[in-house]
């Protein structure tokens, strides 16, 4: 890929829905084709502008196995715990 820039991360997307208690999250599995992620594939379960914790992604060697990753991690989790309290996009005063 020599049309990216030197820390550029390239990834395809597939998209899964997920429904629970009558709300639905979206869960992103990204394959890796340049740039490094945490795995070759990474499940991000998201609202699509708000990222699940880290905690709560799944890792693997193929799309399946990050899935399968991911839902056993937020088996047991409500949606609202998956994301980060703050949402806040603003930065933050120091």
């Amino acid at each position: 890929m020599t049309e990216l820039m030197e820390n550029d991360i390239l990834t395809k997307v597939s998209r899964y829905n997920l429904i629970r208690n009558q709300r639905m999250i979206y869960i992103d599995v990204h394959e890796s084709l340049a740039g490094n992620l945490a795995g070759k594939f990474v499940a991000v379960p998201n609202l699509i502008n708000l990222i699940a914790k880290q905690e709560f992604q799944g890792v693997g060697e193929t799309e399946t196995e990050s899935l399968n990753n991911c839902l056993a991690k937020i088996k047991d989790i409500n949606i609202e715990n998956l994301f980060p309290a703050d949402h806040s996009t603003e930065p933050q005063n120091t």
